[in-house]
């Protein structure tokens, strides 16, 4: 059974929200100008400053750790991420990646835009490939899926809730992500995660989809 689990679009963005046993896990941030959103999301939920456990981000881009600087503030939330992305969110500088179709080059070009306003921060957790996090009243799997990013991660629950980030989109249809920092890499993690026992696909952009549509993604 999938632990509830509330979607939270920010605009062009999700985050996710779980409800544990004793309290919250927020998976990803959006980007820092949603705060007023995002904020009043996490009150309606009953997620109060004490009652969030961690902060999850899948990779470093600003869309999705726009926020982390104001929760650890605000929130005193501890944010845990894979360190190959660390040096994105301390100097907010975004790495070079390759760029496909229109949908890649606006991204871009807004990420250049909107650096200027990105809430720099220290995460408080540096993840690892297979690391299991048993604690907040779930149980969670660490999987490290470079390619989008260096640092990126997918997120595996016991119910087989899979988010992925930005390692594969559904913005028309699921497939790749219009902009990736190394494809050979990017399509190693996408045979790595064909391989897991999950049931649905949560992506950073767009709508859920079946883990057997996730199969067929070449």
């Amino acid at each position: 059974m999938n632990n509830k689990t509330k979607i939270i679009n920010l605009g062009f963005v999700n985050v996710f929200l779980i409800e544990t046993g004793d309290g919250f896990v927020l998976i990803d941030t959006g980007v820092a100008q949603k705060w007023p959103m995002l904020e009043a999301e996490l009150i309606k939920s009953g997620c109060l400053p004490d009652k969030l456990k961690l902060v999850l981000i899948t990779h470093g881009d600003f869309d999705h750790t726009g926020n982390c600087a104001q929760l650890q503030r605000k929130y005193n939330a501890k944010v845990a991420m894979h360190d190959g992305d660390v040096e994105m969110v301390r100097t907010g500088v975004l790495i070079e990646r390759k760029i496909h179709g229109i949908i890649g080059r606006l991204v871009m070009w807004m990420g250049k835009r909107e650096i200027g306003k990105f809430d720099r921060f220290q995460p408080d957790i540096l993840l690892q490939e297979g690391e299991i996090i048993s604690m907040y009243g779930l149980t969670l799997k660490i999987i490290h899926t470079p390619g989008h990013t260096r640092g990126s991660i997918c997120i595996l629950t016991e119910g087989g809730q899979l988010f992925v980030g930005d390692m594969l989109a559904n913005r028309m249809k699921p497939g790749l992500p219009p902009f990736i920092e190394n494809e050979e890499d990017l399509h190693k993690s996408l045979d790595v995660i064909k391989r897991l026992d999950a049931r649905t696909v949560y992506p950073g952009h767009g709508k859920l989809f079946s883990f057997e549509v996730l199969l067929s993604i070449k």
